[in-house]
């Protein structure tokens, strides 16, 4: 006969289950971020497979010891050591945020406990997705991260609508992780039924009114309203904003190669740059060629003719656009400020 399968508990208190951390000791597998003094071992990330055995619940930590685990890894990104490149500490934060959500899923935590694990893991996501954006993909696998992100926003997502009795102590960080739930998906149909099908007090919310008008800028293809926009959003929403900035600005270029089209028109490069929201006339320059556009005496010569498609977007880090809106804090403080 068949029954309702039992939900496990967990009842791990330590970050890093006492199993684990025997074996990988014994098989020299504790990473550098992990070796003392003192020894602060993370749980790693293991593959649910067909016919692995469900873990134990002394396997698995409770949503308390998740949060402190995922503060501990914020605190851990925030000290750059020497031995240990960005890129590499990214990789070790992310692994554990991603064996935390395995956690959560497996004891199907919900509510606010899960939710406040999961919008710190998704403040670091975004803010590493932006600081690595231009490493090779041998360093940073942008896709995998992005997929990563999508899964926490998920995750997320269904904490928000699971929690019904503190919905009140919920609403403080909602609105903002909605915004940059639609922030990440710029443009999708499905981001923004979904944000449309939210109770009206969240999508009243100055967050998501900004958010929301962002979309529809884009949506209309109204460049100039998009990046001033752009130019006024907080870190986070920047960070969360900021994987569609290189495909924004060459659709920008081509918006303006069949509008502008002429011999005899010039549009000054610097008033582009400051348009598309560029770091430098060196950028700006750089992407109008990459598409094909002539630069003459500091000007563009836009001619649809002309344009091309070069290929796969640069991405790079921003300083206007995200880097120089960081302030003096450190990433804990930050997280700490702004999730429930």
């Amino acid at each position: 006969m068949g029954g309702f399968e039992e939900v496990p508990t967990g009842t791990c208190q330590e970050m890093c289950p006492a199993g684990e951390l025997a074996l990988r000791r014994r098989q020299g597998r504790l990473h550098a971020l992990e070796r003392g003094p003192p020894e602060q071992a993370v749980k790693e990330y293991s593959r649910p497979a067909a016919g692995k055995e469900s873990p134990r619940p002394e396997e698995l930590r409770p949503p308390p010891v998740l949060l402190a685990t995922v503060r501990h890894l914020l605190s851990k990104a925030s000290r750059r050591r020497p031995d240990v490149s960005v890129a590499e500490q990214c990789a070790f934060v992310t692994d554990r945020l991603r064996a935390v959500r395995l956690d959560l899923t497996v004891q199907r935590a919900s509510g606010l406990p899960c939710a406040a694990v999961l919008e710190r893991s998704l403040v670091y996501l975004l803010r590493a997705g932006h600081q690595l954006c231009g490493e090779p993909p041998a360093r940073f696998d942008a896709h995998l991260h992005r997929a990563q992100a999508q899964e926490c926003f998920a995750a997320l997502r269904r904490a928000y609508r699971d929690d019904e009795e503190d919905s009140a102590a919920a609403a403080a960080a909602e609105p903002l992780f909605q915004a940059l739930f639609l922030l990440f998906n710029l443009g999708t149909p499905d981001a923004l039924w979904h944000i449309l099908q939210l109770p009206h007090h969240i999508r009243a919310s100055s967050e998501l009114s900004t958010a929301r008008a962002i979309n529809l800028a884009y949506l209309e293809r109204n460049f100039a309203r998009f990046f001033r926009l752009a130019r006024e959003l907080p870190y986070l929403q920047s960070c969360a904003l900021h994987p569609h900035m290189a495909g924004a600005r060459r659709l920008a270029l081509l918006t303006f190669s069949h509008g502008f089209s002429s011999r005899n028109c010039r549009y000054p490069l610097d008033r582009l740059a400051h348009l598309l929201a560029t770091d430098s006339l060196k950028e700006a320059e750089a992407l109008c060629q990459a598409q094909g556009l002539t630069i003459l005496e500091g000007s563009v010569v836009f001619q649809k003719g002309s344009f091309k498609d070069s290929g796969p977007l640069n991405h790079r880090p921003s300083f206007l656009l995200v880097d120089g809106k960081w302030g003096e804090t450190t990433l804990h403080e930050f997280t700490e400020g702004i999730c429930s």
